[in-house]
């Protein structure tokens, strides 16, 4: 199989070009394998599975515990006092342990209030708490 005439005299540059037909090939006898093999592949495994009914979980009790920067407490939505706080937190500790507690908690609220809070919830039994933070707000930079 020839690619040039007799007449030139060794031009020196190499033939840059790719042969597509062995590609070809190559893909067309794939394609025929994956055809034959592929519904061989579906073929499942019969098995009896055991059939069992189950109720619905209900979800967990959730609680919006507010603390204002003036140390004033809010039981959803309602305003209570500390001690007050407390002792509901204790009940459902002992009611229902897996309620939510969630925390929204002014920025000038002090520590000392939320980590009372904090501590008595733990006291109770009461592990899932949650800060509710505005989506979107960057913390300041310290200087």
């Amino acid at each position: 199989m020839a690619f040039g005439g007799f007449n030139q005299q060794g031009s020196g540059a190499p033939m840059a070009e790719i042969n597509m037909v062995p590609l070809i090939d190559v893909m067309l006898v794939l394609l025929v394998i994956f055809m034959v093999t592929a519904p061989l592949m579906s073929n499942a495994v019969k098995i009896d599975l055991p059939t069992a009914s189950s109720a619905p979980v209900k979800p967990a009790e959730k609680i919006d515990l507010s603390l204002d920067g003036n140390g004033q407490l809010y039981w959803n939505k309602q305003p209570l006092s500390k001690d007050d706080v407390l002792a509901k937190l204790h009940e459902t500790g002992l009611r229902a342990p897996d309620t939510e507690l969630h925390l929204h908690a002014d920025k000038n609220t002090r520590y000392e209030l939320i980590a009372e809070v904090m501590s008595g919830a733990a006291e109770a039994g009461l592990s899932k708490i949650g800060f509710v933070t505005k989506p979107g707000v960057k913390a300041a930079s310290a200087p």
